[in-house]
């Protein structure tokens, strides 16, 4: 119930944090979240920081909002947050920034939560599912990796 892609970027470190920790780009990368809102004040990535992101799932549909929470923010090596429907968290994502002496690879991942409705619909739809994020994970990164590779 967890996946992850890795790419490596020529770029430094900063500038893919700025991408990957400003979820109001989102759109520009994702093919599945089309946009995403800072909540409750945040205007940038922080710990506890709340947003909102507009959900296109598997680029066709249904269309929904998703609230999620940052749990990770270390510049210029981590952004996290997890997915939360009331109180349950339901998946958690990732970006990891680990620089090289030419650039950064970077890793984004995702897990899904232990609860047991999640554990059944991963067993009955988790093949095709996996391979969404998978795929979704490799497009993200590579749209990430043209961006800063372009100074953008």
């Amino acid at each position: 119930m967890r996946d992850s892609v890795s790419v490596r970027m020529a770029a430094p470190a900063s500038r893919i944090w700025s991408l990957v920790s400003d979820v109001t780009r989102i759109g520009e990368f994702s093919p599945e979240t089309f946009e995403a809102e800072w909540l409750g004040g945040a205007t940038g990535p922080a710990l506890g920081a709340r947003f909102r992101g507009h959900v296109k799932r598997n680029g066709r549909g249904p269309v929904y909002w998703t609230t999620c929470r940052v749990i990770a923010c270390e510049p210029e090596r981590e952004f996290g947050f997890v997915v939360e429907a009331g109180k349950l968290s339901i998946n958690t994502w990732r970006y990891r920034i680990e620089p090289t002496d030419d650039g950064a690879v970077v890793t984004e991942s995702f897990e899904l939560s232990s609860a047991l409705v999640l554990r059944i619909y991963w067993g009955l739809l988790g093949w095709a599912r996996g391979r969404t994020n998978r795929d979704g994970m490799r497009t993200t990164l590579e749209r990430i990796k043209a961006a800063v590779e372009q100074g953008a």
